[in-house]
C-alpha cells in the first residue's frame, strides 16, 4: 500500500511543486476542495478527501475532514499493534505526511471594513484539528504548517526520510502555530465583546527581527510586533539608512515618538537612555531643531533624535555635526539623506503619521517576577475640569504656553520629574530621582544661566513646601502640578510669598 499524505492549505504559494516532489517519492496524494483543484491543475494526481470518507462534503464546506478514516490515520501509533490491527479491520489507511495551514483569520480581520460573519466564517475548525492530531502522533507523522518547511521536508524526503528530530521540530511548530491562531481569534472577539482586562489573558506578537544583543551585550533579544497594521507605531517604520537597530535605541525610539506625538508644531525631541534631554519648538522644523539643540547641547551626544516634520537639509547639516544614534522623521528630503547617510552608522528611519495611532484596546504592559501588569495608556493630559489657578497670581500668556509646553514633556519623563522650560524649549530635566526635591534641584544645575525666568512642571503633586522654596532660588516664575497633597496649603502659600504663579492640573502623571 502506497504511503499517504493529506494536502489541504488556503495559501496555495509553493504546494504544487511540493506536493509534486512527495508525490514522486511514492505518496498518495489526498486532497480537499480548492487545493484539490490546484493539484490537479498542476498535474499531480489527487485522491480526493470524500473518496477516502465515503462522506460528501457539506454544510458549505465546513463539514469534510473531520471524520474517523481521516483522523484514525493521523492518530493510529505504528509501534501499537492493538492500534494497526483496529485500524485495519476497520479499513482505514494511515496518513503519513499531513501538509495543513488554516483559514486566513489574520487575513481576514486586518481588511478595511470587515464584519463580523466574515471573520466568524474564517475561523478553521477540521484545520487546527488534524494538525493537533499529527503533531500529538509526531513519531510517526510529519506535520507541515509552515511554507518555508515544503523545501526542507521534501529534500528530506528526498534524501531517505525525515529524522525523528525533524519530526519533533515539526509537530512543536504545530503548537507555537495553533495558540498563535487561537490568540489571534480570542483577541478579536475579546474586542467585539468590550472586555478590557479577561479573567485570563493570552496575548500574540510575531517576530520582526532578532537583535545582536539586549540591555546590555551578554543579554540576548529580540524585537516582535502586535499582530495589525497600525500606522505610526515604530513596527511600521522604515529604517533607510544606518546599521541595525538594537534594543536600547527601540525602547528609547518609542519614547521619543510617544512624547513628539504631544506636539501639532513643529516639534524636535532629543532623548537619551529613556529620558527627554532636550524639547524644542519653532515656527520651521530648523528653528525647533535649534531649540532642542541648544537645551541641553551636552546630553544629546549619542542621542536619538525626532522630528514631527520632514527633515531638510539645512537641519540636516547642523545634526551632521554631532554623534548621534538615530534620526526619525516622517520624510527625508533627497539633500537630507545624502548629508545624513555620510555618517555610515547613523540610522535614518522613515515614519509617516506620527500622530497618536489608534490601537484598539492597547495595554500598557510590564512584566514583572513571575508575572505580567496590564494597564490603560496614559493618553490624557489633563483632568476633564481643565486647570485651576490656586495662587494670587495668575500665570501670564507667556507662562501658560511654557507652562503646558513643559507639562507635556514632563508626562514622557521618568519619575520623579521635574521640567524647566522657557523659550519654547526645555532648560532643565530632572528625570528619576528618589525624591522631588533632587529631582528640580537636577533641574536647575542643567538649565545653569536659564533657570531665571522659567516655567517649571513637576508630574507629580509636592508633598512639601520646600520645592517651591528651591523653585524660588532659582527665579522660577511659575508651576504647574497637579495638586491633591494633604499639605497642598503650604505650597500655594510659599508660592504667594515668593511672587510665582501656580496652577493646578488636577492629574498625575507618573511613568515608571
Amino acid at each position: 500500500m502506497k504511503r499517504r499524505a493529506l494536502f489541504s492549505v488556503s495559501d496555495k504559494a509553493g504546494v504544487v511543486e511540493f506536493a509534486r516532489r512527495v508525490e514522486a517519492q511514492g505518496y498518495e496524494i489526498v486532497s480537499t476542495g480548492g487545493t484539490a483543484a490546484a493539484l490537479k491543475a498542476g498535474g499531480v494526481p489527487v485522491a480526493e478527501v470524500s473518496a477516502v470518507t465515503g462522506f460528501p462534503e457539506c454544510l458549505d464546506g465546513r463539514l469534510k475532514t473531520l471524520h474517523p478514516m481521516i483522523h484514525g490515520g493521523i492518530l493510529a501509533m505504528r509501534d501499537n499493534p492493538a492500534h494497526m490491527a483496529q485500524i485495519e479491520s476497520l479499513g482505514i489507511a494511515p496518513i503519513d505526511i499531513v501538509v495543513i495551514n488554516l483559514y486566513p483569520f489574520k487575513q481576514t480581520i486586518l481588511k478595511e471594513g470587515v464584519e463580523l460573519a466574515e471573520a466568524i466564517e474564517n475561523i478553521d475548525i477540521g484545520g487546527p484539528t488534524m494538525i493537533r492530531a499529527a503533531a500529538k502522533n509526531w513519531q510517526d507523522v510529519a506535520v507541515v504548517v509552515d511554507p518555508k518547511d515544503y523545501a526542507v521536508v521534501a529534500e528530506a524526503l528526498e534524501n531517505g526520510g525525515l529524522s525523528k528530530q525533524e519530526h519533533f521540530r515539526l509537530a512543536a511548530k504545530v503548537f507555537e502555530h495553533t495558540a498563535h491562531y487561537d490568540a489571534l481569534i480570542a483577541e478579536y472577539l475579546r474586542h467585539e465583546v468590550g472586555q478590557e482586562y479577561p479573567e485570563t489573558l493570552t496575548l500574540t506578537f510575531e517576530k520582526e527581527q532578532e537583535l545582536r544583543y539586549g540591555e546590555n551585550p551578554h543579554q540576548t533579544a529580540a524585537f516582535y510586533r502586535e499582530v495589525g497594521r497600525f500606522p505610526g507605531t515604530l513596527p511600521a517604520a522604515e529604517q533607510i539608512g544606518g546599521k541595525e537597530l538594537s534594543y536600547n535605541n527601540i525602547g528609547d525610539l518609542n519614547g521619543a515618538v510617544e512624547l513628539i506625538r504631544e506636539f501639532e508644531e513643529p516639534c524636535v525631541v532629543a532623548v537619551k537612555h529613556a529620558n527627554p534631554c532636550g524639547v524644542g519648538l519653532g515656527d520651521t522644523i530648523f528653528e525647533a531643531w535649534q531649540n532642542a539643540y541648544a537645551a541641553d547641547p551636552v546630553s544629546i551626544f549619542g542621542g536619538i533624535v525626532a522630528l514631527n516634520r520632514a527633515c531638510d537639509a539645512q537641519t540636516a547639516e547642523r545634526m551632521h555635526e554631532l554623534f548621534l544614534e538615530i534620526v526619525v522623521a516622517p520624510a527625508f528630503t533627497d539633500e537630507a539623506v545624502e548629508i545624513l547617510s555620510q555618517k555610515k552608522n547613523l540610522r535614518l528611519l522613515v515614519l509617516e503619521q506620527m500622530g497618536q495611532p489608534t490601537i484598539p484596546f492597547d495595554l500598557d504592559l510590564k512584566r514583572v517576577s513571575g508575572g505580567l501588569l496590564a494597564q490603560s495608556r496614559d493618553d490624557a493630559l489633563l483632568a476633564p475640569e481643565g486647570l485651576r489657578v490656586v495662587t494670587k497670581r495668575a500665570p501670564d500668556e507667556r507662562e501658560l504656553r511654557d507652562l503646558t509646553f513643559a507639562w507635556k514633556v514632563v508626562k514622557h519623563t521618568k519619575s520623579n520629574a521635574i521640567v524647566l522650560a522657557k523659550g519654547r524649549r526645555t532648560v532643565g530635566v530632572g528625570p528619576g530621582q528618589t525624591n522631588r526635591v533632587t529631582a528640580l534641584n537636577l533641574a536647575v544645575a542643567y538649565a545653569g544661566d536659564n533657570a531665571p525666568g522659567s516655567v517649571l512642571a513637576s508630574d507629580a503633586f509636592f508633598p512639601f513646601a520646600d520645592c517651591v522654596e528651591a523653585a524660588q532660588k532659582a527665579g522660577v516664575t511659575a508651576i504647574m502640578q497637579p495638586g491633591g497633597s494633604i499639605r497642598d496649603q503650604d505650597s500655594i502659600a510659599a508660592a504667594d510669598k515668593a511672587g510665582i504663579a501656580m496652577v493646578f492640573t488636577g492629574m498625575r502623571h507618573f511613568k515608571h
